[in-house]
């Protein structure tokens, strides 16, 4: 089925409703005894109500087909007040139904245009409907003339409540682009970007290896910095398909695949430079625990010693696989600042990251 705009859906609601309005006002005066007599209807006011309810009828298909959608609700609104007018002329008196009529144009011209234009059909409504009293009997203008003035009332706080629900969905609508624009820049700040700073470190160390004549270790190092360009490439482009489409869900999802319980223990000292690198190592190796070690449960513990920062990263997960470098996000973090790094899979399964960083470079 093809996705509807807002107005066209709002439209179909109001064309419901306006079907509604037919087919229950048809019901009450058929059972007022003040019309017609209890049980009946005059033959003019019953070709009006079942014209109305026709003329509602095909107003509601045209608009679930989309046809002439720019001009129908303008075209219905002037309709609406024409035909409240004459159900008015056909049943003014003590339960006449023409105020629903006058009201429901009112409305609908609420909820699919702003405050002037709903200004401006209360008015037409209270001007066309002040004039019907005026051409009835003496007897009626005594006990009616103040029915204008309640639906003028009535229309005012129509328009005003509108426009103010219209400025707070304007006002949510903000709040909620500012909130998804935070949330992708941080997830690009602390995921990719993250990972191209890595990738310089790796590039820079590869251009330190071939200045050494060290070619099988750079060529060891650019095939490790691929894979990981690679895998980055793919995870950036299933995220970018989440943004066109947010019913799509990623190919690899850039949040955790498995919710991971850890239990974490920090406590150490160092300058601002190395605890930033330290806690994005323990970031990564959260990440990896969750999203590609698929642990149930992981420990995460750093402390200090000897002017050394040590972190160890355990979990439960499916552990290293033979052969398997270490992840390279890491590696190039832990090799700018002199640190070393071990990973072995771990005694009773899973995979262990062990790091010891400088606390005083």
């Amino acid at each position: 089925m093809q996705q509807r705009s807002g107005f066209s859906s709002l439209d179909l609601n109001i064309g419901r409703a306006r079907i509604g309005l037919s087919m229950v006002t048809l019901l009450s005066i058929y059972v007022d005894p003040t019309v017609g007599g209890a049980f009946g209807i005059g033959p003019t006011l019953l070709a009006l109500l079942m014209f109305h309810l026709a003329c509602s009828v095909a107003v509601y298909t045209a608009s679930e087909s989309d046809i002439a959608a720019g001009q129908l609700p303008a075209i219905w609104t002037v309709m609406d007040i024409l035909f409240a007018t004459a159900v008015a002329v056909l049943t003014e008196g003590p339960t006449s139904p023409s105020y629903a009529f006058f009201a429901f144009a009112i409305i609908s011209a609420g909820c699919r245009f702003g405050f002037r234009v709903t200004i401006l059909v209360t008015l037409c409504s209270v001007l066309v409907y002040l004039l019907t009293i005026e051409s009835g009997h003496e007897v009626q203008k005594r006990f009616y003339m103040m029915r204008p003035a309640y639906l003028a009332i009535a229309g005012y706080l129509i328009a005003f409540l509108g426009e103010r629900r219209a400025n707070f969905e304007a006002r949510i609508r903000q709040l909620e682009l500012m909130a998804e624009r935070e949330r992708i820049a941080r997830s690009l700040h602390d995921g990719y970007v993250q990972a191209l700073a890595g990738m310089n470190l790796k590039l820079a160390a590869c251009g330190e290896l071939i200045l050494r004549q060290r070619a099988d270790d750079a060529l060891q190092q650019l095939t490790e910095l691929r894979r990981g360009v690679a895998r980055e490439y793919d995870e950036v482009r299933s995220y970018l398909r989440t943004l066109v489409n947010l019913d799509q869900q990623p190919a690899q999802s850039s949040s955790f695949e498995f919710d991971t319980r850890f239990q974490i223990d920090i406590s150490f000292a160092a300058r601002g430079l190395i605890v930033d690198q330290i806690f994005q190592l323990v970031l990564e190796g959260v990440r990896n625990a969750s999203r590609h070690g698929r642990a149930q449960s992981a420990n995460v513990a750093v402390s200090q010693g000897s002017g050394l920062v040590k972190i160890i990263i355990e979990d439960n997960g499916k552990g290293f696989t033979e052969g398997q470098s270490v992840p390279w996000a890491i590696a190039s973090r832990v090799a700018e600042f002199g640190g070393q790094l071990t990973m072995q899979n771990a005694d009773e399964g899973g995979a262990r990251l062990e790091i010891q960083m400088p606390a005083n470079q």
